[in-house]
């Protein structure tokens, strides 16, 4: 079993556990009473998470990371966890990776204040590694409630981190880049990294291609 197939089935595992404490995603149109049930605002969304301690990386964090942009967003992205200046800011991609982030958007168009950004970890993981399976699944029913809010028209994940972690998947980034997915009905499209494309500035023209089919299908929408 590869290492990446084995933090799938962990995240699901831990899923179905906070399920049963009670963190649980509601779909659209749906309640536990089997009616309807307004989503909750964002403002909700962060009092519930409150001063949170549910998972170790409280432990090392200055701010809990929640989200930035319009809460009628068409367009949001979806990173793995904040950096240490999103650490010190309170906001997410605020460093470099984050300012190149902000010229791609504005790129297409778009101004950062549009659209929406968040990560699958609210807090910063040490040594800015990935969210571990645990940690990952007790945050990411937050950020599955900010997307039921915010209700984008297309998801950008930034990377294999964000974009395994929410499609519940082992694929590659570098397999599936390009190619549009889905996420409840919404449509996704995986790309690299900014962190990555200042490592590898070869990788920025395919990752603009990406971007001109998220701005294409925008414009159809």
């Amino acid at each position: 079993m590869s290492d990446i197939t084995k933090l799938v089935q962990d995240l699901k595992q831990s899923l179905l556990y906070q399920k049963q404490l009670g963190l649980e995603w509601v779909p659209k149109g749906e309640s536990k009473k089997g009616g309807s049930e307004k989503p909750k605002t964002l403002e909700e969304i962060r009092a519930e998470i409150g001063d949170c301690k549910r998972c170790r990386l409280c432990e090392g964090r200055k701010n809990i990371v929640f989200g930035v942009g319009s809460p009628k967003a068409q367009l949001m992205f979806i990173g793995e966890g904040p950096g240490r200046d999103e650490d010190i800011q309170g906001e997410p991609f605020v460093g470099r990776a984050g300012q190149l982030l902000t010229k791609i958007i504005e790129a297409m168009g778009l101004k950062r204040s549009t659209v929406y950004i968040a990560n699958i970890a609210k807090c910063r993981p040490p040594e800015n590694r990935a969210p571990l399976p645990d940690e990952a699944a007790t945050c990411i029913p937050f950020l599955h409630q900010q997307i039921e809010t915010i209700k984008p028209k297309v998801i950008v994940c930034l990377g294999s981190v964000a974009f395994q972690y929410l499609l519940e998947t082992d694929q590659k980034i570098s397999a599936m880049r390009g190619q549009w997915q889905e996420f409840r009905g919404i449509k996704v499209m995986p790309t690299y990294h900014p962190a990555f494309l200042l490592r590898n500035p070869d990788a920025k023209r395919p990752v603009w291609e990406d971007m001109k089919k998220v701005r294409d299908l925008l414009q159809k929408t």
